[in-house]
């Protein structure tokens, strides 16, 4: 019997992964496809990413430059709408832009005193505009959340990690379960 829920548990182990990976994939496949009305599984999935990447291709292009700044400085100016878009806006460009946030993994000691540490990815190095001129910006995942805390530390409580930033997010969002 023992032997059976040790098997029952390593089947669990494999499976719901790989379930859950695959339907949350059928999902968006298919609420793609109903958005376009595409009659093909996955045509408007494909479609999706060619437009993604067509607009990506005309926002680089010298000559639409303008005009993307200035839907950028429209949105960015609107009541309401500023809070939104720029919010957006950055969190996504601190994953894939130019200005990536989440590229400076540290451990951060949370009471001098004490060694309890924890993870987060340095977002801003001077604080001078804050008036916090020894002290940095240190963001701080939550573990199976996408949230976080940003944190002012001061700057000797602040130590490099020298990882892959993505590992470093892989291993706090799960908690510490995933590690290369």
């Amino acid at each position: 019997m023992k032997k059976l829920t040790e098997y029952f548990l390593k089947g669990l182990l494999f499976l719901v992964p790989l379930v859950a990976t695959v339907y949350v994939v059928y999902l968006v496949f298919i609420k793609i496809d109903r958005l376009f009305s595409f009659e093909i599984p996955g045509v408007g999935f494909v479609v999706t990413i060619l437009t993604i990447t067509g607009v990506g291709f005309i926002a680089s292009n010298f000559l639409t430059k303008g005009l993307v700044l200035l839907v950028d400085r429209t949105f960015a100016r609107l009541p309401l709408i500023k809070m939104i878009y720029t919010s957006v806006r950055d969190l996504i460009g601190a994953f894939v832009g130019d200005k990536r946030s989440f590229n400076k993994p540290v451990l951060v000691t949370l009471v001098p005193e004490s060694r309890v540490q924890v993870i987060g990815f340095v977002t801003r190095e001077g604080l001078q505009h804050l008036g916090l001129t020894d002290s940095v910006a240190v963001y701080l995942p939550q573990s199976y959340n996408f949230a976080g805390n940003l944190v002012i530390v001061p700057r000797d409580q602040v130590v490099p990690i020298d990882a892959d930033s993505g590992d470093v997010m892989a291993f706090i969002v799960s908690g510490g379960v995933t590690a290369k």
